[in-house]
């Protein structure tokens, strides 16, 4: 008789909507198609054992910049995606951020091209959408891309390449960058930092001799990110758009986030593990290393973002996956404005919020939703993706709670692992033992499979979506 399943992974506490359960998951033709306790085992061709470890849905990511074509030095989606799979992350949504950015179908074909030949996880693609090219949103839309990026502020002198047709500086330009993706259906994502604020702030203190880390701090306030993010708020509301306003770095952005949300509004809110495990207190000894757009803030600030994880605000905790090279960071230890902002975090980001289960200050139903299933369902990729469930992908990852370990960049998988420096040394669990796309095995015991380059499918948008933030609310 020949076997019922392709793989029967046994012994595990498998994660699933309802809870964790003691048992097994079964995948055939790259489908989860048995969830059972250990009391019966259906045969297959591939079976392993789990030895009690922790069976989690597949990370979805929904920020990452792997920027290929451009820059390749940095990384690409063969060296970026096998750090992913060791992160446990088997969907990628990436920024438009390129050289050149994709702003029309044209150049988000040849970026699909690109990746669908080296990745290996499944990935999806961000539309470029800006005063320039506005035209472009509906094309774009038609070709696939689950959502649109757009950015508040200029682009960095010298990248200006990598920002065409993605930049809505002024009021103008926003609301029609948001009436036009309205139009789409899609999610408008945004860069939230008032570009008015940043330039005077920044021209006052250069003038003052100021290119301290802390100077970058202070160039780019909390007062920036929340009048910003107030703004599209209101923006959103006029044109009809759903926002997800990325990488929220303070507690009085998040309070407006969760205010609309209260009031029915479409909006999402992103924040990332460098707003929640570090504070520019400690983050000042990685210098240019710590650099990140918004930046790191203070303690308080730190702290106060939790209970958004807790009260159902925060959807999603992207890694902002951004490699570069130790040649463009370093200028910054002497001048921080001359350092790009940026930093990888595929391989911390799951230990850091497993840890943080470990330790009671997130919840694991809350860590479950804001790794997997509220992007997922926000970004039409549901139920296919962000969940263990009958008929969902084989994407699973199964990784170690009980023992510690120590992040180390040595050991990374990224090409720009000698840049990892924001947690290297901390001791974390969640070791990531093996990783899955569609029932294959990507990742495991440390190292990627190579042959799986290209395994990696692209992902379009299902036409799906999350009908309101209020379900989530407590």
């Amino acid at each position: 008789m020949a076997p019922v399943l392709d793989l029967l992974i046994r012994n595990a506490r498998v994660a699933v909507p309802e809870g964790v359960f003691q048992g097994a998951v079964g995948v055939r033709d790259g489908r989860i198609a048995v969830l059972c306790d250990g009391s019966w085992l259906p045969q297959a061709t591939e079976r392993m054992d789990a030895r009690g470890a922790l069976l989690l849905p597949g990370g979805v990511d929904t920020h990452v910049h792997l920027r290929e074509p451009a820059c390749p030095e940095r990384g690409g989606f063969a060296t970026e995606t096998a750090a992913a799979a060791a992160g446990g992350v088997t969907t990628i949504l990436e920024m438009p951020i390129s050289a050149p950015p994709q702003y029309s179908a044209a150049i988000l074909k040849n970026r699909i091209d690109i990746a669908s030949r080296s990745s290996l996880v499944d990935f999806a693609f961000y539309g470029g959408a800006g005063a320039e090219h506005i035209d472009r949103i509906p094309e774009l839309a038609a070709a696939g891309v689950v959502a649109f990026k757009t950015f508040l502020f200029r682009a960095p002198k010298g990248r200006e390449a990598e920002f065409e047709g993605i930049l809505s500086c002024s009021d103008g330009a926003l609301l029609d960058v948001l009436d036009a993706v309205a139009k789409t259906g899609r999610i408008c994502a945004l860069h939230a930092e008032n570009d008015d604020i940043i330039a005077s702030t920044t021209k006052r203190l250069r003038a003052g001799g100021r290119t301290d880390f802390a100077a970058h701090g202070l160039s780019r306030p909390p007062l920036a990110e929340v009048q910003a993010v107030e703004k599209i708020l209101r923006y959103a509301g006029d044109a009809g758009a759903r926002v997800s306003v990325c990488h929220v770095s303070t507690p009085g952005a998040m309070e407006l986030i969760r205010d609309a949300k209260r009031a029915g509004r479409p909006v999402y809110a992103e924040t990332c593990p460098q707003y929640l495990f570090r504070c520019e207190e400690d983050a000042a000894q990685f210098g240019p290393y710590a650099k990140y757009n918004p930046p790191i803030r203070d303690r308080a600030s730190m702290e106060g973002l939790w209970p958004f994880l807790t009260d159902g605000t925060v959807d999603y905790i992207g890694s902002d996956h951004g490699p570069f090279l130790p040649e463009e960071k370093d200028p910054g230890l002497s001048d921080i404005f001359l350092a790009p902002a940026g930093g990888v975090g595929f391989e911390e980001r799951l230990p850091l919020l497993l840890t943080a289960v470990r330790d009671g200050r997130l919840a694991f139903d809350a860590f479950l939703r804001c790794t997997g299933e509220r992007p997922a369902r926000a970004f039409g990729l549901y139920p296919r993706k962000g969940v263990i469930a009958l008929g969902a992908d084989a994407d699973l990852v199964l990784a170690d709670t009980e023992h510690p370990f120590v992040l180390d960049r040595k050991r990374m998988l990224t090409k720009a692992r000698e840049t990892a420096r924001l947690y290297d040394g901390r001791e974390v669990v969640g070791r990531v033992l093996a990783t899955w796309v569609r029932g294959r095995c990507v990742y495991s015991n440390g190292s990627a499979d190579a042959t799986a380059r290209g395994w990696g499918q692209w992902l379009r948008h299902s036409g799906a979506c999350a009908s309101a933030n209020a379900e989530y609310m407590n």
